[in-house]
């Protein structure tokens, strides 16, 4: 990710869950909160009761992917936590792509391009 560093420690998600400001659809739910730096910082929760690891690991690599692909339409300075529902264990990458820009979208911390032919 050329933007965006991962989020790692857990005062730092939790700070975002105080803080943040929330939005959700049926696979995923966002918190945002502006961070003050240049960078975005972007981390993920997926819970147990999601699936196992595998299942756990293969959302989470979706999410990386989906997010890294568009990382360049993303405001910067912002901190974000997806946390993931356990609706989205059965989809696949067009879904969790689809939901991430959804969010994204929702909380207006999408660079929307306009283009004219």
């Amino acid at each position: 990710m050329n933007f965006s560093e991962s989020l790692k420690k857990n005062s730092d998600f939790r700070n975002v869950y105080r803080k943040g400001k929330s939005y959700a659809n049926k696979y995923l739910v966002m918190y945002v909160l502006e961070n003050n730096s240049d960078r975005n910082r972007i981390g993920f929760s997926v819970s147990k009761k999601v699936g196992n690891s595998v299942v756990r690991h293969h959302i989470t690599r979706l999410l990386r992917e989906s997010y890294r692909l568009h990382e360049n339409i993303f405001n910067s300075g912002l901190d974000i936590v997806v946390v993931v529902r356990s609706s989205a264990a059965e989809v696949g990458f067009l879904e969790i792509e689809s939901a991430l820009l959804h969010l994204g979208k929702l909380h207006k911390i999408i660079k929307l391009f306009f283009y004219f032919d």
